[in-house]
């Protein structure tokens, strides 16, 4: 009798919780974007491929299993984005325990002027003249300040508005501060290809949204249309209040990722 039962092991149970795991991974990866929808093609065909093998469905199972073999190359291009997105989000919690990351933000952190940035903000926020802030926290953003035009320069105020005043030569685009200086601005940075962002967020809102996807920092933006200031941190946006800004920031920086 024992023999038409199916014979699980603890290990079958692990790794049938692992691939669910995987997958619910992926799925929050995708959630919201264009490419939501093949991933859930790709997993249906993939269940189907078992099922026929199971059923012992020897030509259907063979079209089947050169469709997914043959597959994997044009899914890697297809998912690149969102590959490189997954494999940050591991690289950037496996790499270093807790307490590294801690001292990283300190040390990045250190001294942070952020009565100036938030100043700034405000400032901007009262006459609508649009920015767009990048505060690095675990990684220092070199591939970010490698496409604008380096500034190194003290954080102060004046000179961040200065940056984005309309008829300046730099304030198109991003800027870049970490370890407490203004290092550039100008910066160009891959808009979020989600499309569940609501129609009111302009390119800026959606810079930052998908500047913020793949790389650890906070994201501040100033709205040229509305004067509202919006926090972005993992791809998600808020609305903050100036006089919250300063210590909206602060609760971020402290935490560990």
């Amino acid at each position: 009798m024992t023999d038409l039962f199916i014979q699980v092991r603890i290990f079958d149970i692990i790794d049938v919780f692992l691939v669910a795991l995987l997958f619910y991974w992926f799925y929050r990866i995708l959630k919201g974007t264009s490419a939501i929808s093949i991933f859930l093609g790709i997993v249906a065909i993939f269940l189907i491929w078992q099922v026929v093998k199971v059923l012992q469905m020897e030509l259907l199972s063979t079209i089947l299993g050169a469709f997914v073999s043959v597959g994997f190359i044009a899914l890697i291009i297809i998912f690149q984005p969102e590959i490189r997105r997954f494999l940050f989000t591991i690289g950037t919690q496996a790499k270093e325990g807790k307490w590294v990351n801690r001292f990283k933000f300190l040390r990045h952190n250190a001294n942070l002027d952020l009565d100036a940035i938030t100043q700034a903000c405000a400032n901007m926020a009262e006459i609508k003249q649009g920015a767009l802030i990048l505060i690095a926290r675990n990684n220092l953003l070199d591939d970010i300040v490698a496409t604008g035009v380096v500034v190194n320069a003290d954080i102060n105020n004046s000179l961040i508005e200065n940056i984005f005043f309309k008829n300046s030569p730099l304030h198109d685009g991003a800027m870049v501060i970490r370890n407490n200086r203004i290092t550039a601005a100008r910066c160009i940075l891959p808009v979020s290809q989600k499309t569940n962002i609501p129609g009111h967020y302009g390119l800026r809102h959606r810079a930052a949204i998908g500047v913020t996807e793949v790389n650890d920092c906070i994201a501040l933006v100033v709205s040229e249309e509305t004067g509202r200031i919006s926090m972005v941190i993992d791809g998600e946006i808020r609305t903050v209040k100036p006089l919250e800004l300063r210590a909206t920031i602060e609760k971020e920086l402290g935490k560990i990722h």
